[in-house]
């Protein structure tokens, strides 16, 4: 190779070396974002009833539980409303379910045989607390109370701060001789799942 060339390999030698070396340096900047305070709140399920289905979701008006009704005089002709207002005061869309819950002894007669429920939707449109014309709505089915128990009801979705107003309509149209003047006693449980 001759002088010139020699020096002409060397400097472009040194001119890709040193252009390696400034995009190395180049690539050893770093620079970072940062996502602080991040905050997760767990979503609550919470369904109340109405004590008084006159009043609003007030929290004095809100209750866990119940007094169930007691019902006399029934007879095959037999039926009565029970009115029921639920209220979900969680956080979260709830999957409202229900089902009857009993134990054999309370019921000697087996009157749940016979007992029939049928569950109505309910537009208290005045919130008079009473089923004016027109306020009842679709059924959402009927069961005995041991149907009620084994299978229960699925009554759908329940947004934060929904109501769901509902009609318990009553029968026993099957009830027989043996079973006059017999007593039972059934609790009706209301389910919420978070969805």
């Amino acid at each position: 190779m001759h002088k010139t060339s020699k020096l002409a390999y060397l400097i472009g030698s040194i001119a890709v070396a040193s252009g390696l070396i400034v995009g190395v340096t180049y690539a050893a900047f770093t620079d970072k974002g940062k996502v602080l305070g991040s905050i997760f709140s767990a979503g609550s399920s919470d369904i109340k009833f109405l004590s008084n289905v006159t009043l609003g979701t007030d929290s004095s008006n809100l209750t866990d539980e119940l007094t169930g009704p007691s019902f006399s005089n029934i007879s095959p002709t037999w039926t009565q409303d029970y009115l029921l207002k639920i209220f979900n005061n969680g956080t979260s869309n709830l999957g409202l379910t229900t089902r009857a819950y009993y134990e054999t002894a309370n019921d000697p007669k087996d009157l749940r045989s016979d007992i029939q429920v049928e569950i109505f939707l309910w537009n208290d449109s005045n919130s008079n607390g009473i089923v004016d014309s027109g306020e009842e709505g679709l059924s959402i089915g009927k069961k005995t109370i041991i149907k009620w128990k084994t299978e229960g009801f699925d009554l759908g979705e329940l947004t934060p701060g929904q109501q769901l107003p509902l009609i318990l309509r009553f029968t026993a149209p099957t009830l027989g001789d043996d079973q006059q003047g017999a007593t039972a006693v059934f609790d009706f449980e209301f389910n919420a799942i978070q969805l």
